[in-house]
């Protein structure tokens, strides 16, 4: 067999690059809308009369489905049976639908004066909504994860994750700083909830973020289709060059083979715990900067946008230094202690000063980038290749536990916390300013346990030999 039969389109740096180009943007589109109303908060409770708990309630939507109804991992398993390209364009539509809903609910305060489940319908159904979207997004992420292990393998894997999850992040931090500006500019007179009744004024216009967010997740359903024809002509050149295809058929005895994989669990322990304490403290970081740190509404969300904003940077940077120096469980422990540091500063009742949050914010983007540049790279090394995307899936699904309860107990605490604030508001005077301590102490608690989880799974690296300590690229 000559060389030229052996090389494949992956082979090709441009090729593989360009695929990643093209499936980033549909992850772009999806962090978008996951943080979308995070800035919104006090919008939320001036315009609908939501309370925290509510907000609360509407953030952990994002796992409903995810968790309880376990989609996620009949993502994965579908993904490991029917390929890339199906679920691909699956998770993309469900996540059009899911924004669908959530935009309608919004724009339809009317639902506030009818109650679901004992829940305000209007957060009842942006929440449902917010679930369908989180199916779909969740599953975009573990596809594109395989998507990467299949076009750099061997190559510049953890980079490329590294590119990957720093252009998301530049979703993150469009969502952060870009909603209220928005929600302004769009201003109109509407419908609005005053002292439980509906009455027409001037306000932000809430729902222009999250139509803007429903119109990049349609661009990013249209790019897939393009990469899937770059993906058929991936698979046409691993056929020609290989002869058939030298994966191994996915088998459901190999959820079994997951399941007892102590690494496994070591990783996924560690993943919910990281992004516990990261994503649902970005879901209240605008609010915490105006409730602690004195700041305006309309510019709170520049700090938090600091955030996602180093990501873009420092992410790909720790990817090459796992490709090329190794160390991936060193890193994701030295990112532990960093977010304990950062959380452990936020729920001290002193040093309330902006520039103290802004390096907090830079501190927490360095651990955001470390963690995950070395923990999704990782999981290749500890799972077989036909096994990755129901591995991913269950990982995933692990994390949505987290991500859909704490943020609903950071609601609830920071409600009990501050009972004060409720009884303003049914009085109708001056609402009081909300203690973020316990909720910050919370998130300083995950942080303290990811380290210890962090210890074991380099243990357990050591013991069995994973690699997670040896660089990526194969020479």
């Amino acid at each position: 067999m000559t060389e030229a039969l052996r090389l494949t389109l992956r082979d090709s740096k441009a090729a593989r690059w360009g695929a990643l180009g093209i499936i980033s943007i549909t992850m772009f589109a999806g962090y978008f809308l996951t943080d979308v109303m995070s800035p919104l908060k006090p919008m939320l409770e001036s315009e609908f009369a939501w309370s925290s708990t509510n907000y609360g309630i509407f953030t952990s939507a994002y796992g409903w489905l995810n968790v309880f109804f376990g989609m996620l991992i009949f993502g994965g398993i579908i993904l490991d049976k029917m390929g890339v390209r199906f679920t691909g364009i699956m998770s993309s539509g469900i996540m059009v639908l899911g924004a669908g809903i959530k935009y309608w609910a919004i724009t339809n305060p009317t639902l506030v004066t009818d109650t679901t489940f004992g829940i305000h319908t209007h957060v009842f159904m942006a929440a449902v909504g917010f679930a369908i979207f989180g199916v779909g997004v969740e599953i975009a992420g573990i596809t594109v994860s395989k998507i990467i292990v299949k076009w750099f393998k061997g190559n510049e894997m953890a980079l490329a994750m590294g590119m990957q999850m720093a252009v998301a992040r530049l979703g993150t931090m469009l969502a952060i700083a870009a909603p209220v500006p928005l929600a302004t500019y769009f201003s109109s007179v509407h419908t609005q909830v005053v002292n439980g009744e509906l009455v027409e004024k001037m306000g932000p216009s809430v729902s222009a973020p999250i139509a803007f967010a429903f119109v990049l997740l349609v661009i990013g359903f249209i790019t897939f289709f393009i990469y899937v024809s770059m993906d058929k002509k991936l698979d046409a050149s691993l056929a020609e060059s290989n002869g058939t295809d030298s994966e191994e058929p996915f088998k459901f005895s190999d959820i079994g083979r997951i399941v007892t994989n102590k690494g496994f669990w070591l990783i996924a322990v560690l993943c919910v715990l990281f992004y516990s304490s990261v994503f649902p403290f970005i879901k209240y970081a605008s609010d915490l900067m105006v409730n602690k740190y004195g700041l305006d509404q309309n510019l709170a969300g520049i700090i938090p946008s600091l955030l996602p904003l180093g990501t873009l940077f420092l992410t790909p940077l720790f990817g090459g230094v796992y490709d090329k120096k190794g160390k991936g469980a060193t890193m994701m422990i030295i990112g532990a202690v960093l977010i304990l540091l950062v959380h452990s500063v936020f729920s001290l009742p002193i040093l309330n000063y902006w520039f103290v949050a802004v390096v907090l914010v830079i501190i927490l983007g360095i651990a955001l980038s470390l963690v995950p540049s070395a923990m999704w790279p990782s999981v290749p090394k500890i799972i077989p290749e036909n096994q990755l995307g129901t591995a991913f899936s269950l990982i995933f699904w692990i994390q949505n536990w987290g991500l859909m309860g704490i943020p609903l107990l950071i609601g609830y605490v920071l409600d009990q916390s501050n009972p004060e604030v409720a009884l303003a508001k049914a009085n109708g005077t001056a609402v009081p300013l909300y203690d973020y301590t316990n909720p910050m102490l919370i998130f300083a608690g995950l942080g303290l346990l990811a380290i210890i989880v962090g210890m074991l799974l380099k243990m357990e690296d050591k013991k069995k030999g994973y690699g997670l300590e040896l660089p990526n690229i194969q020479k």
